[in-house]
């Protein structure tokens, strides 16, 4: 990276002492430069499945409907900060999002984990309506994070099309 995109490069605002930094940038794992999404939503599928064993289903999803709820203050927070909307390195809305497809897997078996996160991945990534309109409208941090919540979604029907195939 030369001098001068580094000098802009707004990753530079981000101070991983700040709780709210270092959440939203999953623990660092968002300031990867090639691919930081795919790099959070794979921490994020390694801290779900381990919270998935660890809890209850119902405290899974509380946990998930809070971290929802306290993503939607990190990521605009965080956006702020860097002077940037929804930049990659912000990944805690992909935590959310695959915490979320984790609840369409059957089991948490190295094959369905794979497809939760590639399901989730593509969706992500490609945005089908209405999950696009929703990223290029909403631009506060509900807005960051609906759009993967969106995802989310379409992965887990993804998911239950796969589990009724394959069963």
């Amino acid at each position: 990276m030369k001098a001068k995109e580094k000098a802009k490069d707004p990753r530079r605002n981000i101070q991983l002492n700040s709780v709210t930094h270092f959440l939203a940038v999953g623990g660092g794992s968002g300031l990867v430069s090639f691919a930081p999404g795919t790099w959070g939503t794979l921490a994020g599928i390694i801290i779900g499945a381990f919270l998935a064993t660890y809890l209850s289903a119902s405290f899974f999803v509380l946990v998930i409907l809070l971290s929802f709820w306290i993503g939607c203050f990190l990521c605009k927070k965080t956006t702020e900060d860097m002077g940037v909307h929804d930049h990659g390195a912000i990944v805690w809305d992909e935590f959310v999002g695959m915490w979320i497809t984790l609840l369409a897997v059957p089991s948490l078996t190295f094959g369905w984990l794979v497809a939760a996160f590639l399901a989730f991945r593509f969706f992500d990534i490609v945005k089908p309506y209405p999950i696009k309109c929703f990223d290029q409208k909403l631009k506060s941090g509900f807005g960051i994070m609906f759009d993967d919540v969106l995802a989310a979604v379409y992965a887990c029907i993804a998911l239950a099309i796969l589990r009724y195939i394959v069963a």
